[in-house]
């Protein structure tokens, strides 16, 4: 997760977020970060991390200070549960460093960070009683080629699941589904709408994309077949097994589509006694 343009967060909400502790520097808490690095490659952070923001990293070593005070970093959040010793500690101390632990992991990390700060935020998100309960809806945005980015919204959806307290294979056949959907807009559309509802009876996924199209919504149903160019395989993705892999996962889909156009995808998935 790279710094973003806007972020407007306390090291102390980043502690919230991640229900991380506070190791090194509790006074600063109040200190806002320019952005997240997340990287266990220190040449890395070195080269592209920003002035100003919180490195997220997995390396329990004093070299992950070091090259934080060389950054000139405000904040180290070790993941994974890692504890720093009286070292490392002692030199964040004296650089002024705030230093955190979390057991969330770098991915999961990243969601929080970023829901907490509203880059995931969803544009439309209720809960309603009725009929049906603890109703929630939630709209997202995926940008086409974008591949960088590409599962941060089905990460962001399985993480809203488990925090309303689905069934676990459940709610890893949602995101299985919405990955393997959000992977097809990366490769094929220009961008798309991706729509969550939630209840007490069935989850639903809407993944409605601006893009070229299906011309055979059937043979793209054959496990196997794909349009996905030499070079999207070679990143490991395009084995023509997305539709058949959301077919297997839901257990209800519909897709439609227009050529030159875009394709609209819904996916339901029943909640059974």
């Amino acid at each position: 997760m790279q710094d973003s343009e806007g972020f407007n967060l306390e090291i102390g909400q980043i502690k919230e977020a991640l229900k991380a502790d506070v190791l090194v520097c509790r006074d600063r808490l109040k200190s806002k970060v320019s952005g997240i690095y997340a990287s266990d490659l220190m040449s890395d952070v070195l080269a592209y991390g920003r002035e100003g923001a919180c490195l997220l990293t997995g390396l329990n070593t004093v070299q992950a200070v070091i090259s934080s005070h060389m950054a000139d970093l405000k904040a180290i959040v070790f993941l994974r549960g890692k504890k720093p010793g009286p070292d490392i500690r002692k030199f964040a101390e004296e650089k002024g460093i705030v230093v955190l632990t979390t057991k969330a992991d770098m991915f999961d990390a990243c969601i929080k960070i970023a829901r907490a700060d509203g880059h995931l935020r969803p544009t439309n998100g209720i809960m309603m009683r009725g009929k049906e309960k603890n109703i929630t809806s939630h709209e997202f945005f995926v940008d086409g080629k974008d591949f960088a980015s590409a599962g941060l919204v089905s990460t962001g959806i399985k993480t809203i699941l488990k925090e309303i307290g689905y069934n676990m294979q459940l709610i890893r056949r949602v995101a299985i589904s919405t990955y393997e959907g959000e992977m097809n807009v990366v490769m094929h559309a220009e961008k798309a709408t991706v729509t969550l509802t939630a209840s007490d009876s069935e989850i639903r996924v809407v993944i409605n994309d601006k893009g070229k199209g299906i011309p055979d919504i059937q043979e793209a149903m054959v496990p196997g077949f794909s349009t996905a160019t030499e070079e999207q395989r070679a990143m490991g993705f395009g084995a023509g097994m997305g539709l058949p892999n959301m077919k297997k996962n839901s257990d209800e889909i519909n897709v439609t589509s227009e050529v030159g156009k875009g394709t609209k995808l819904e996916m339901r998935f029943f909640i059974k006694d």
